[in-house]
């Protein structure tokens, strides 16, 4: 049972959550019961690199991560199912059969933000428990982590205007949908057009119309005056489906009706074309019918880049939507989140490989401020130092494989990001070519990773 009042939302059935991993999870796991290898590991979750243009990255999916690890089991179906393969052996079955996560998890909370190379979520337990927490921890964190950042950018390059979530369509699968609406609320869109979303996360819900429904009338005037009958405290009309100024004069005709019955046009919609221009011709039209309050919402094609230009060119724009390119992240679909050990059985332990090699022992994040409160640097260090330089921003989220503070609220989450982001320089938020964030390493830390380097080139050479 978790501390939150609410269940979990399980992206499947928690007896099949331990099926949500990678083959060789299962047989390195095999491999460590056969041998009674059951020492305790920790890994580290970080990512090596920054996607393209980015200088940040804001932390999603950490609650999500620790409901599937309190949750991770194998109901009956699942055992039989490893059975079937033919893979596993009758007394590794029996063990999965009452298997539990009963590790340790250090977290950053939901909506900090990171940069590479720190770990944002430290796994510590029985190394088959933390073995088997890879699949699902990186599952969740790494696409709501993309999709977060993504967000941010959005809403930085709005400066100020409205966006709201209408990627369900195009994001790839149900619960990806779930995860854009979440995860754009807390980077700081207003609403979602993701019913479900809306009330799983107590998401505001938004929506317009479809050019179905004009399309299904005799004529465009007559659609927006059967909606407007029907919502007039809530109506945004489309006005691209045939012309869209056209459509504009037809929406000012409407207006004044609804004037007249004691009701305002809340706005209308862009959805095509070149919005800049389009934008000016229908708010020159609106202003000049006295519908000054009549708001212009765009929609189609939008992510960050786009947004900055059209908020830059004074485009009189009052709202997004947006949809595909922010909820696959577009121009970059993936990160490079990693998931690596980092000590065994109290021995620190590293990667050497060429570009891919890792930082050894559990670690601390220590975040440095100038004296007007801006960060300044960030220190990745030994979790045992007690003397580094900084704030902390790891803390204890799981115990015994049962969490030790509740899920974070999705409103103090989405208010982390915001402080956050009032606090990184706008030198690393640029939406283009940002500078990277200072990150260095302890002194402590240095001295260890120099330590076992020179052990292993010596091992490697005798």
């Amino acid at each position: 049972m978790t501390l939150s009042s609410q269940p979990p939302y399980l992206p499947l059935p928690a007896g099949e959550i331990g099926l949500l991993t990678d083959l060789y999870e299962l047989t390195m796991a095999q491999s460590y019961f056969a041998e009674g290898i059951s020492g305790e590991a920790t890994f580290s979750l970080y990512v090596r690199e920054y996607p393209p243009d980015r200088g940040y990255l804001v932390a999603a999916g950490i609650d999500d991560a620790l409901d599937c690890l309190e949750a991770l089991s194998f109901d009956t179906d699942s055992i039989d199912y490893l059975r079937s393969t033919g893979i596993f052996t009758a007394d590794f079955l029996e063990y999965l059969r009452d298997f539990r996560f009963t590790g340790s998890v250090r977290a950053m909370p939901e909506g900090s933000l990171f940069f590479t190379h720190e770990p944002v979520l430290e796994v510590t337990g029985p190394i088959i428990a933390a073995q088997l927490a890879e699949t699902i921890v990186m599952n969740q964190v790494q696409y709501q982590t993309l999709l977060a950042t993504k967000s941010a950018r959005c809403v930085q390059a709005a400066r100020g205007r409205p966006i709201a979530d209408f990627a369900a369509r195009r994001t790839h699968g149900t619960e990806a949908s779930l995860k854009m609406a979440r995860a754009s609320y807390i980077a700081g869109f207003g609403a979602t057009s993701n019913v479900l979303a809306a009330r799983r996360y107590g998401i505001p819900p938004t929506g317009t119309m479809a050019h179905s429904y004009i399309t299904s009338f005799d004529n465009e005037i007559d659609a927006f005056r059967a909606y407007s009958r029907m919502f007039p405290d809530r109506s945004i009309l489309l006005l691209d489906t045939y012309d869209t100024i056209s459509g504009a004069h037809a929406a000012v005709a409407v207006a004044h009706e609804m004037e007249r019955d004691g009701h305002h046009l809340t706005g209308v919609r862009l959805d095509s074309g070149d919005f800049d221009a389009l934008s000016r011709q229908v708010r020159s039209i609106l202003d000049d019918a006295g519908l000054d309050y009549v708001r212009i919402v765009a929609s189609g094609g939008l992510d960050e880049y786009e947004i900055d230009r059209l908020v830059s060119a004074g485009a009189p724009i009052d709202m997004f939507g947006v949809g595909t390119r922010v909820g696959v992240s577009a121009d970059a679909p993936s990160c490079d989140m990693v998931y690596k050990m980092v000590s065994y059985d109290g021995r620190p332990v590293m990667k050497l490989s060429e570009g891919k090699a890792s930082l050894p022992a559990a670690k601390q994040v220590f975040r440095q401020y100038d004296p007007e409160r801006m960060m300044s640097a960030d220190v990745i260090g030994l979790s045992t130092e007690a003397t580094a330089p900084g704030e902390p921003q790891l803390s204890l989220a799981m115990q015994d494989g049962r969490r030790v503070v509740p899920p974070s609220a999705i409103s103090d989450a989405r208010q982390r990001v915001s402080d956050d982001l009032s606090r990184l320089p706008d030198t690393y938020r640029r939406l283009r070519r940002p500078d990277h964030f200072p990150v260095s390493i302890s002194e402590d830390l240095q001295r260890l990773e120099s330590q076992i380097r020179g052990r292993l080139s010596a091992a490697l050479s005798s």
